[in-house]
């Protein structure tokens, strides 16, 4: 009989493409991962990696074991979903995937609640990027995720994945105390076009809207500092080395030689919470969206 443990350790490589993110989102170690699939490889007589590079990749026989596991933790998953309805109280194990900002600007508190209200709850948190977190979503990795969209970039919402917004997160653009709209209440994107940016790196929603907003002004944007983080761009910012357009999520504390000016039109990103349909049900679901929504901050 296969073995459920290590049916899921094989998908969570399928899924996260290699076996140390396997073993992050598991909440295992690589080695323990690893373990997992010899011993499910001796079970069934088959080759499932193959070493590809410096990473791994599944073998045939591995593929058509991930479709079976798929079909089986659906399976438990809606057994789990039963249980935890007959209860009537949220329990068993909730894994949110949420994107960097949103990790450390807003899950924190909600999840020290959730933990504090339900000690039967056993939280999980996953950071990856928000554009991954829909797929996790609906295969099944992760029970509940917090993502983000911009007007560039609507969030896909595929079949059997429900949402519901959490909050809009604005940005402003930060500039040096001494710069010579640092006195300014106020910018247009007409005032900003010319400015040597801080930004995050090319592939990221913030850079392309940054990137087509500033074109839209007639301007070929300076992306002089591309960076992922943003209190690394405030730092940035803080050093006089160009201005930075921030949402105001998770960037931490305004140094004294930073100033935030307001954009018109203000730039906002949406933030959703997303779930299986399959698992609406689920007290704990619902307690969860409804924690993050309480925590959203009143000017986010």
């Amino acid at each position: 009989m296969l073995d459920l443990g290590r049916l899921k350790a094989l998908h969570a490589v399928h899924t996260h493409g290699s076996i140390g993110a396997a073993a992050t989102a598991l909440g295992y170690t690589p080695s323990a991962v690893s373990q997992q699939i010899s011993k499910l490889e001796r079970e069934t007589h088959t080759v499932l990696l193959e070493r590809q590079g410096r990473g791994v990749a599944l073998t045939d026989a591995a593929h058509l074991l991930v479709t079976t596991a798929e079909q089986l933790l659906s399976i438990v998953e809606r057994a789990e979903v039963a249980l935890e309805e007959q209860r009537g109280r949220p329990s068993g194990r909730l894994t949110v995937a949420a994107f960097p900002t949103a990790a450390c600007g807003l899950l924190p508190p909600v999840l020290a609640e959730l933990a504090a209200k339900h000690p039967s709850l056993d939280l999980r948190l996953v950071e990856v990027d928000a554009h991954l977190s829909v797929d996790l979503v609906a295969r099944g990795v992760v029970d509940l995720a917090v993502a983000h969209d911009w007007d560039i970039a609507p969030l896909p919402a595929p079949e059997g994945v429900e949402r519901a917004v959490v909050g809009d997160d604005r940005c402003d653009v930060l500039v040096p105390a001494g710069h010579r709209l640092a006195d300014r209440e106020g910018l247009l994107r007409s005032d900003v076009a010319r400015e040597r940016w801080i930004c995050q790196p090319p592939g990221s929603v913030c850079h392309d809207w940054l990137v087509r907003t500033l074109r839209e002004a007639g301007t070929e944007p300076d992306m002089a500092y591309q960076v992922g983080e943003y209190r690394t761009q405030v730092a940035l910012v803080e050093a006089g080395l160009g201005i930075a357009l921030v949402p105001r999520l998770g960037r931490g504390e305004i140094p004294a030689g930073v100033r935030v000016l307001r954009l018109e039109p203000a730039p906002v990103r949406r933030l959703y919470a997303l779930w299986r349909a399959g698992a609406s049900r689920r007290p704990s679901i619902g307690v969860a969206v409804d924690t993050l929504r309480a925590h959203w901050p009143a000017d986010g």
